[in-house]
C-alpha cells in the first residue's frame, strides 16, 4: 500500500476509535460540563472520519477500519475501566493515554510517508494538532 493510503487509513483508522470510545463514554458521564467537551471532541472525531473516508474513496482506496475484535476489546476495555470510577478525572486520564497513542503514531506516519501528497499530510498534520490539543483541555479535568 502506498504512503497516501497508508496516512488516510490512520486517520480513519483513529478517528473510527475516537468516535466509538467518546459515543460510550458521554452515555456514561453525569458531569454536563465534561459531557459536553466531549461531544465536542466527538464531532471533530466525526469531521476527520468523513474527511478521510472521502479522500480513501476519491483516489481509489479501500478502507481500512477497525476490525470487530479490537471494536469489542475496546468496548470491553472502556466498560471495566469505567466500572469502579466514572469520574471526569479519570476518564480524562484514560483519553489522555489515548491520545497520547494517537500522536505518537502520528508524528511516526508523518516521518515514515513525507513523500505522500501535501492534502493528506496536512489532514494528518491537522489529525496529530487535534490530539495535541486534546490532551491539553483533557488536563483540566485531571
Amino acid at each position: 500500500m502506498n504512503g497516501n493510503a497508508e496516512l488516510l487509513n490512520f486517520v480513519y483508522q483513529n478517528s473510527q476509535m475516537g468516535v466509538a470510545t467518546l459515543n460510550q463514554l458521554i452515555e456514561i458521564i453525569e458531569d454536563n460540563k465534561f459531557k459536553n467537551h466531549l461531544k465536542s471532541q466527538y464531532q471533530e472525531y466525526q469531521e476527520f472520519h468523513k474527511a478521510a473516508e472521502d479522500m480513501l474513496k476519491e483516489n481509489g482506496f479501500d478502507e481500512k477500519g477497525i476490525s470487530a475484535l479490537e471494536k469489542i476489546r475496546t468496548y470491553l476495555m472502556i466498560s471495566f475501566d469505567t466500572l469502579t470510577d466514572k469520574s471526569p478525572s479519570h476518564i480524562a486520564e484514560m483519553l489522555i493515554v489515548g491520545s497520547n497513542m494517537g500522536i505518537i503514531n502520528a508524528v511516526k506516519n508523518i516521518k515514515k510517508y513525507q513523500d505522500a501528497e501535501a492534502h493528506i499530510l496536512k489532514l494528518m498534520e491537522r489529525l496529530l494538532r487535534f490530539e495535541e490539543n486534546s490532551v491539553q483541555e483533557l488536563k483540566v479535568y485531571l
